[in-house]
């Protein structure tokens, strides 16, 4: 019994370490795949809040100033091209993704 405790221990943790150690890089910087889910959550709520006009849609530099934005986007956010970079991030198919 304490064996089989021990083992499923061991797996819990080992898959803890796995999700954390996928990374997405862009732009020369490295993201968590975690940040990068929350980060297609907020772009997805900005354009599911009605706002219908491209114009008034919310536009990736506006997700910085979001204090639901994780923080290891803001250097990101600072710079240049970011607008770009965020909108790729936030479009991106997670499940396409090379993992190495």
């Amino acid at each position: 019994m304490k064996a089989t405790l021990a083992t499923i221990a061991v797996l819990v943790l080992a898959l803890g370490w796995t999700s954390e150690a996928v990374q997405v890089e862009e732009n020369g910087l490295s993201f968590s795949l975690e940040a990068v889910k929350r980060l297609q959550e907020l772009t997805e709520l900005s354009h599911a809040t009605g706002q219908q006009s491209p114009r008034l849609r919310a536009s990736p530099m506006s997700l910085c100033a979001d204090p639901m934005l994780p923080q290891e986007f803001l250097p990101l956010c600072k710079q240049r091209g970011a607008s770009a970079s965020l909108g790729r991030l936030g479009e991106t198919n997670i499940y396409t993704l090379n993992f190495k």
